[in-house]
């Protein structure tokens, strides 16, 4: 029987999804194939702290199972570069060190799928699972995003954007006569929907503007779209393919699909996988969505968020290149409507982290030598 290669579900983070990985993480934790891979918790505590723990150390609040927590227990813990391959290393003066054959950075928001994760995993050498520095950063700030994606000719909303120097100058009748009402404000680098708003009037869009500028220097104002709310799943690296689109459906109360209507609301919407589509607009969702993971130079995984209006044509809203990754969540429910269960999706992005890695490898990294 082949050794088992020991993996490190990277969790936690600075962010305001903290809570939202501790979910994702846990679902990850609890689907892995233990017969294959030895595992290693890494928390991220809201103050930069890296701490290490085994597998069985979180903690579900017993009167919410959506609460989830790790240890206070952990031990310190840094990655370090080596000249036979990165290592774990504690922190508490032993100097232990355990080799990581693979991260998950299963982490949500800044500092943690805008490429800053990963950037130190790529600078000591360590294979993860998902996109890479450029793929992560524009996947995360949806001003860049969505140009690259209007420069490839791909269809998006009008949106604007203003940096927090502008806040000032930004005129809510400007704002109707470029993009129409209603409109959405969000924060350009953040997910879960956290600090997005729908705006009618001047008083709404003053307040959906101070609260969007609270998590980020730069927001975005972008047109409404009315049409269902589409979301396809993409896997792969430079060959990506796409799962069976789905379709989350808001209930009234939230009219969008916002942070409650995500996590706290249980009735806040519906999931439908596959969605009812006819097959022709199927395999169109598939197409664009491989096309926008191409574009944004993702690798390893993303799910692309789409409109379908009306009279049939698609607009795409974004990607999420970490998306929520707990077993009910969209991502990996729309893989196994696919024919690829939990765990094995889990196995899959652990293999194209694997060949990535190797491919990286066997590039030349210094100059050539003069004759």
């Amino acid at each position: 029987m082949s050794k088992k290669r020991t993996v490190a579900i990277l969790c936690g983070g600075q962010s305001a999804e903290h809570e939202v990985s501790l979910q994702s993480a846990y679902g990850v934790v609890g689907a892995i194939d233990r017969s294959k891979y030895q595992v290693i918790v890494i928390g991220i505590d809201q103050g930069g702290q890296w701490m290490a723990f085994p597998p069985d150390h979180f903690v579900v609040h017993a009167n919410n199972p959506e609460e989830i927590a790790l240890r206070a227990d952990g031990a310190l813990v840094v990655l370090v570069p080596t000249p036979h391959g990165p290592r774990l290393r504690r922190l508490d003066g032993t100097g232990e060190e355990v080799i990581i054959d693979a991260v998950f950075p299963v982490l949500h928001g800044t500092f943690a799928e805008d490429g800053t994760v990963q950037g130190l995993l790529k600078l000591v050498g360590m294979p993860f699972v998902g996109a890479g520095v450029l793929g992560s950063a524009v996947g995360m700030d949806k001003d860049v995003m969505k140009r690259l994606l209007r420069d490839a000719g791909l269809p998006i909303p009008p949106f604007l954007v203003f940096t927090r120097e502008a806040k000032e100058r930004i005129s809510f009748l400007a704002v109707e006569a470029a993009l129409g009402l209603p409109v959405f404000v969000k924060p350009c680098n953040l997910g879960s929907s956290v600090g997005i708003h729908k705006v009618q009037t001047s008083a709404d869009l003053a307040i959906a503007v101070d609260d969007a500028f609270q998590y980020d220097r730069k927001i975005i104002i972008e047109s409404f779209v009315k049409g269902r709310e589409i979301e396809c799943a993409v896997l792969g690296n430079r060959m990506a393919s796409a799962s069976v689109p789905g379709e989350v459906k808001p209930s009234d109360k939230h009219g969008h699909y916002s942070y409650e209507a995500k996590y706290l609301d249980p009735n806040g919407a519906s999931l439908h996988i596959p969605a009812e589509l006819p097959e022709e607009t199927a395999e169109r969702v598939r197409e664009l969505a491989v096309k926008v993971f191409q574009v944004l130079d993702c690798e390893g995984l993303g799910r692309v968020d789409l409109f379908l209006k009306e009279d049939g044509e698609l607009i795409v809203n974004e990607i999420n290149t970490l998306p929520g990754f707990t077993p009910i969540s969209m991502y990996p429910k729309l893989w196994e409507a696919s024919g690829l269960p939990y765990t094995k999706l889990i196995d899959r992005l652990f293999q194209l982290a694997w060949e990535r890695a190797a491919e990286e490898n066997e590039l030349e990294r210094s100059l050539p030598k003069p004759p």
